[in-house]
């Protein structure tokens, strides 16, 4: 699947931060969230300024190695709650501002060399859904546009869930010798672009984009299909359906986590 527009990537980073801020501002940062338990809400939102400041760092000094998490600045989140909301949005402008100028210069991308648009696809959906954990945790609906939902299922399956820092494919404990999982968003303003096919063969785990035959299918909206793949949502939820071996499904879940 192709990625998306990088400009479509930087509008979500400012909208999701913008919505995360405007929770930060307002609800009580003890509240527990139900979609990261080990989590409270302040920690989340921590947690996504820091990643921001983070991200930005490695992007505005064209860095080749990791730069320690614990060493960027600015990354306290301040104790005044009005200035949590723009903490968190002053964040986001910076490493948007800094993904623009960047252009297409590589940077280090958890182990590796990637161009900076590795950075603004990462940083957008990292920030999507971790706005749909405060929304989940303070009862707001939540939205997601379909495309980048859909291509934050094309991420995870072929590259989050993957062998990062050149750790061993995890997928491949998740997935059985032989066994396939079929992935379906049906959304119809995807065109048919919404489907993967993740296969275990012997030469280890195959993802591609198109549709094929399992042992078990997961379809629904990108949206639910890909908060039910990030362990945001449970299997059973009704927006999602489950079609074949569920606990080939259960067992990709449960081994795949970043």
């Amino acid at each position: 699947m192709a990625t998306l527009p990088a400009d479509l990537y930087h509008a979500e980073i400012d909208a999701s931060a913008t919505a995360l801020a405007a929770i930060a501002g307002a609800a009580d940062p003890g509240l527990a969230v139900p979609s990261c338990p080990d989590w409270s809400l302040g920690q989340l939102i921590t947690h996504v300024g820091r990643v921001h400041r983070w991200a930005a760092e490695i992007v505005g000094t064209r860095s080749a190695d990791y730069i320690d998490f614990r060493s960027v600045p600015d990354g306290k989140l301040p104790g005044d709650q009005a200035a949590r909301a723009t903490w968190l949005t002053d964040g986001a402008a910076r490493l948007v501002a800094v993904l623009r100028e960047a252009g297409d210069d590589h940077v280090w991308a958890f182990g590796a060399q990637a161009p900076v648009s590795f950075w603004a696809r990462r940083q957008a959906h990292e920030t999507m859904v971790h706005r749909a954990d405060a929304q989940l945790t303070v009862g707001d609906a939540v939205h997601m546009p379909a495309a980048l939902a859909a291509d934050a299922i094309d991420e995870w399956l072929t590259v989050m869930s993957g062998p990062l820092y050149g750790r061993p494919d995890p997928r491949a404990t998740a997935l059985p010798p032989g066994r396939a999982l079929h992935v379906h968003a049906t959304d119809p303003e995807l065109g048919g672009d919404g489907e993967w096919l993740v296969r275990r063969g012997d030469a280890g785990v195959r993802v591609e984009a198109r549709h094929g035959g399992g042992d078990v299918a997961l379809s629904g909206p990108a949206a639910d299909v890909l908060l039910v793949l990030m362990r945001r949502r449970p299997v059973a939820d009704p927006a999602v359906r489950v079609h074949g071996d569920r606990a080939v499904l259960d067992r990709w879940l449960d081994q795949t986590s970043f």
